[in-house]
């Protein structure tokens, strides 16, 4: 069974079809990265998962469809949205036990859950404070908080470190590998690829309201990410001397840099040819392309 199953979903605002009949499967435990940019139709997706606005086709979250079995659905479901959307009259305390109540979570039982998470996010020394004296790191830990309250199987992530400073991001990413390792399946939206990339185990990138790239991450790399070797030389380096097949290659200066697919298993050969034309290697350095990079060639979009 499928942490979340989405089969031939579209989804129209008047005449713009901000969904195109899309499907994906998401497998639990999963952490599942979902990319794209602005208007690709992420948060469309999201909000019909959630139950948010009405589509065509099918979601079902560990076998439940979200229509159906609406209420079984939001059980298996936390969301943390990018946006704060704290009651302000609450405090930090009171926001963790009172959505715990919205889920039908008995006071004590609430009570166990609140001061549990507030040690495990590092907040329980602010929980007479409300969520409007909290620092920027502070508020999106207490967003996660908020969404595990009811011990959803599936998180969903929307931008979850938007607007914070790069060592609270990298505190984030340490608490959610440790929420995917303790079993619940991650869904992450966001617009650092870094983060992604450092995070999820599969890749799912969207664009103009389609699928245009789906898989594991290992395997999206190896498939589409391209490899640079550049080399400089104590004088420039015939064009013909290396193969142009499939190859982007740059010749100036003293410095060649060639790019294309899995160019570290040419490499050697490419060197000696360059040692065998008595022409003298200076530096060699080998980079990998970023998914980044590979997520600007997929989506058409320019740094």
């Amino acid at each position: 069974m499928y942490a979340i199953e989405i089969k031939n979903l579209t989804k129209k605002y008047k005449e713009f079809e901000a969904l195109k009949n899309i499907s994906f499967k998401i497998e639990k435990g999963d952490f599942f990265g979902f990319i794209g940019p602005n208007g690709a139709g992420k948060t469309t997706t999201i909000n019909s998962i959630i139950g948010l606005v009405k589509y065509n086709g099918s979601i079902k979250a560990f076998g439940f469809d979200a229509v159906k079995n609406y209420r079984e659905t939001r059980e298996k479901i936390g969301l943390s949205p990018q946006e704060y959307n704290f009651d302000r009259f609450l405090t930090v305390e009171k926001c963790l036990s009172y959505t715990a109540g919205y889920f039908g979570i008995q006071k004590e039982d609430a009570e166990k859950r609140t001061y549990k998470l507030l040690k495990k996010f590092n907040l329980y020394s602010k929980r007479n404070n409300t969520p409007m004296e909290l620092s920027g790191g502070m508020k999106r830990r207490l967003m996660i908080a908020r969404a595990l309250i009811h011990k959803p199987e599936i998180l969903i992530l929307d931008e979850p470190t938007a607007g914070i400073d790069v060592q609270l991001r990298r505190e984030l990413w340490d608490l959610m590998k440790e929420i995917n390792n303790e079993g619940t399946t991650i869904i992450l939206t966001s617009h650092y690829i870094e983060e992604v990339e450092a995070l999820c185990k599969t890749i799912c990138v969207i664009n103009k309201g389609r699928i245009i790239e789906i898989g594991k991450k290992s395997k999206i790399m190896k498939d589409l990410s391209n490899q640079t070797l550049q080399i400089k030389t104590d004088k420039r380096i015939p064009n013909n001397l290396i193969d142009h097949k499939d190859l982007a290659i740059s010749n100036k200066n003293g410095i060649i840099r060639i790019t294309g697919k899995e160019i570290k298993k040419d490499a050697n050969n490419i060197i000696k040819k360059i040692e065998n034309a008595g022409i003298k290697i200076k530096e060699i350095d080998l980079k990998n392309e970023r998914l980044e990079e590979v997520f600007l060639r997929l989506t058409g979009e320019k740094k």
